[in-house]
């Protein structure tokens, strides 16, 4: 019998919510979405230091040496989704979301600013825009931007979505693809109601379907994105989706499970059902979205979450510009001071032509052959500006 992963994507596209480039090459989905957090978590692995390492060097050279190290850091930050999507898009044969910077959330103009930024960087390094969504929260100042950007050719994944109003502005604004958060809906409702939900009852599979079926039966061209989900009960309720954003733990949970897997939405059911078309302003989705206690406090809580994540992003590029530029300046050091001491320029300092101490020539002179390397100074350099720094 085929795995649920394998009947799932008959009728579904599976995109792979991850920014590990390995997890991407194991499940070969057909789009890929990342976040800042995702970004962090790759950016900690071995394997991709060296792209987030030449990336805040080329920031920092780029912006002069007198620039901020926060600007530096911003600037880098940009640049590094853009790597980590360039990569990704080297893999699948589809779409990868990148996020706009959550703190933008309500500005719709710097909104904006940062897409156009975006798909110039994917441009810049020869990807056509069609291959790229552009994450904004679903906000009505994110929405209205995404509205104007679509019509730019530049096609939005609208993220955090919790509630109906999001969901109707968002097809009224012609995005291309929205998110809805399938496990956090669950995440509230289990909290404020202390009970337990079953797949088929639980609150976010019923919001996805609600959405899906007001978008079939009204012809909006919309794609449905299921997100953020907590088991693998939740997928196959929403079999048939448009597509499905899975981590790739629940990814290898459907891909060693084997069980039929019914189709449970579907386009032909959707446009038959009776459903009363939704209006919608400004004025109706305020109203609406104050009215919704779940919708008003996940999307609160997910802006804040996602701000965090980019902050504590911020602050562990920060520490890697400091060791990065620390390095540098440990070398520079060590390049004059060897250039100093190699009287005769052959590439490495005799204890004739040292004019310190024999026992820092010694400390210095690591393998003990009566020669200090370029690269021997450098160690000895850097030991020496850690145990002053210490």
């Amino acid at each position: 019998m085929a795995t649920l992963l394998e009947q799932l994507r008959e009728f579904t596209v599976v995109v792979a919510d991850t920014g590990d480039i390995q997890a991407i090459e194991t499940f070969t989905p057909r789009d890929a979405t990342t976040n800042p957090s995702l970004i962090t978590a790759a950016a900690q692995m071995p394997q991709y230091q060296s792209i987030v390492d030449d990336t805040l060097k080329t920031a920092r050279k780029e912006l002069g040496k007198d620039a901020d190290e926060s600007a530096v850091v911003t600037l880098a930050f940009d640049r590094l989704a853009v790597a980590f999507g360039l990569k990704i898009l080297e893999i699948i044969p589809g779409r990868v979301s990148t996020e706009v910077d959550a703190r933008l959330s309500y500005d719709t103009e710097a909104t904006l600013e940062k897409a156009r930024y975006l798909i110039s960087e994917y441009e810049k390094a020869g990807v056509s825009r069609d291959r790229i969504l552009i994450k904004i929260a679903s906000t009505w100042e994110g929405i209205k931007a995404a509205e104007v950007l679509e019509k730019e050719g530049i096609h939005c994944n609208l993220t955090l979505l919790f509630g109906m109003h999001q969901a109707v502005a968002c097809a009224e604004a012609n995005v291309t693809l929205i998110s809805p958060f399938v496990g956090r809906i669950l995440d509230w409702y289990k909290k404020e109601t202390g009970k337990e939900y079953a797949p088929t009852e639980d609150p976010g599979v019923m919001s996805v379907t609600t959405i899906y079926n007001y978008y079939k039966k009204f012809g909006h061209k919309t794609e449905v994105m299921g997100a953020s989900f907590r088991n693998i009960g939740e997928i196959c309720e929403l079999a048939g989706c448009d597509l499905l954003t899975i981590s790739p733990k629940l990814l290898d949970q459907l891909n060693s499970t084997e069980e039929t897997l019914p189709r449970k939405l579907d386009p032909e059911a959707a446009a038959k059902m009776d459903i009363a078309k939704i209006a919608m302003d400004k004025a109706i989705f305020d109203k609406m979205h104050q009215e919704d206690k779940m919708a008003y406090e996940k999307l609160d809580e997910g802006i804040k979450g996602f701000t965090k994540a980019l902050e504590t992003l911020e602050e562990m590029l920060k520490e890697r510009l400091t060791r990065i530029e620390g390095e540098t300046r440990v070398n520079n050091a060590a390049a004059d001071i060897f250039r100093v001491y190699d009287l005769d320029g052959d590439g490495f300092i005799t204890r004739e032509e040292w004019a310190g101490t024999d026992v820092v020539f010694d400390a210095i002179d690591i393998n003990h052959d009566g020669k200090i390397t370029p690269e021997e100074m450098a160690a000895g350099l850097g030991a020496a500006i850690c145990l002053v720094e210490a």
